[in-house]
């Protein structure tokens, strides 16, 4: 093989992937690798797959064959990711023209490939650093060692791995200074950082935030991906305490019954849940809640469903996603008796998000009214020529919520104040202070 001198990188599935594809980025840039915009141009062709979800799977799957019937002579096509890890020799025997496979973590291995002298990267220097907007992503772990009986994660990525405490500080403070507003933490269970650190639950991310925050004090924190029995009290009074962590928490609950819930593996007592969201609300009142659910899990009764969809009711989460429920080999759940048809899988997903959606624009109507800072992420105009900008509140997480738009002046990447003067389903809509 050519050594080679310019790289198009793709990136699959979720923002865990896209923190993975920048430390791959880093390494390659700090080998002085070029990127380019278009995979024609390049010498090497890296594919950072998803295989969290059937339909990831099958997005990854097309990636590569596209890929693979416009590579030219000369060129190296690389698949790597949580695809792989599962489906690697199906990959490779259904597009020989895939050069290398690579599993999850083997980034190193992959720019030692192209000729990059990673052991000489001692540490990648803070130029190398880039942000694509105000925010970015830091993983704190990857890895879980939680059962979840629909869940392959663990198969893909092994148990849970937490990234040492002044790593996560250093890497904070690198992001920030190449332009960070806010620093979305992410893992696959963000709340069990430190345990294999032989860490309690009660000081681990709690710890870490007091960390994180007196490290980048005038950056937004954002906490995703919290497993619900580890939404503890002294979680609770950190994320109330710490000026820059914003008060919105991600918490993926699955369903809202308890018989479902104890097949699925998951935490089922749901009176533990009412507390824990009351006690958030009592403490953050301008608390702002995600959740996500499955519909259709194996078994699933219509008086199953329905106690999901007045779990829903109930709590009023200000944002809501339901997904079917995917089959997947290496998971308990996969030859489980009495799987849901898919009809019935879509209709249930379709019902609770007419619910859902009517729920959203009644809790976005409270902010409706009052003044918040909003991360500007674009500019333009609207059909009269005013300027107007678009961005995020503290209400609205990255790539997975809505977005606030209101009319004034201000350039990406500025923090400005709002008045919100209106709101729909999804989104809000103002006026720069």
């Amino acid at each position: 093989m050519a050594v080679p001198r310019t790289y198009h990188l793709v990136t699959l599935g979720c923002p865990k992937n896209d923190v993975d594809s920048e430390h791959l980025e880093r390494l390659l840039t700090g080998g002085e690798l070029l990127p380019v915009i278009q995979p024609g141009d390049a010498d090497a062709i890296i594919v950072n797959t998803c295989g969290f979800i059937e339909q990831s799977q099958e997005q990854s799957m097309e990636t590569v064959e596209q890929l693979a019937a416009a590579k030219r002579d000369g060129q190296v096509l690389i698949v790597a990711g949580c695809m792989t890890q599962l489906y690697g020799r199906q990959v490779k025997e259904e597009h020989p023209e895939v050069d290398h496979i690579f599993g999850v973590g083997q980034w190193q291995d992959v720019a030692r490939l192209l000729s990059v002298d990673v052991d000489a990267i001692h540490d990648i220097p803070e130029s190398n650093v880039k942000v694509s907007g105000p925010s970015a992503y830091l993983k704190i772990s990857d890895g879980c060692d939680a059962p979840c009986a629909f869940c392959v994660i663990p198969k893909i990525k092994g148990g849970l791995r937490s990234a040492p405490a002044g790593w996560l500080v250093k890497e904070a403070q690198r992001l920030v200074a190449a332009g960070a507003k806010e620093l979305v933490l992410v893992g696959q269970d963000t709340t069990a950082w430190g345990e294999d650190l032989g860490m309690p639950v009660a000081s681990g991310i709690p710890g870490l935030l007091e960390m994180l925050s007196e490290a980048v004090p005038d950056t937004w924190l954002r906490l995703m991906y919290a497993y619900p029995s580890r939404v503890s009290p002294k979680l609770i009074e950190t994320m109330a305490s710490l000026p820059n962590v914003v008060h919105y928490l991600d918490v993926p609950l699955q369903h809202g019954s308890e018989a479902v819930l104890r097949r699925m593996k998951r935490p089922s007592n749901l009176e533990k849940v009412h507390t824990f969201i009351r006690d958030l609300r009592a403490v953050m009142p301008d608390i702002v809640l995600r959740t996500s659910f499955i519909a259709g899990f194996p078994g699933e009764t219509e008086a199953e469903f329905n106690e999901l969809l007045q779990f829903g009711k109930a709590i009023h989460f200000d944002h809501a996603g339901c997904f079917t429920y995917s089959l997947q080999q290496w998971t308990g759940a996969f030859e489980m008796a009495e799987q849901v048809p898919d009809e019935v899988k879509h209709e249930r997903r379709d019902r609770f998000m007419r619910q859902q959606r009517k729920i959203a624009a009644k809790q976005a109507r409270r902010f409706v009214g009052r003044e918040l800072d909003l991360l500007v992420e674009g500019t333009g105009e609207d059909d009269d020529g005013d300027p107007v900008v678009a961005g995020r509140t503290y209400r609205e997480a990255p790539e997975v919520d809505g977005l606030v738009f209101a009319f004034g002046t201000a350039e990406a990447g500025q923090r400005v104040r709002v008045r919100i003067e209106s709101s729909e389903e999804y989104d809000l809509f103002g006026r720069i202070v």
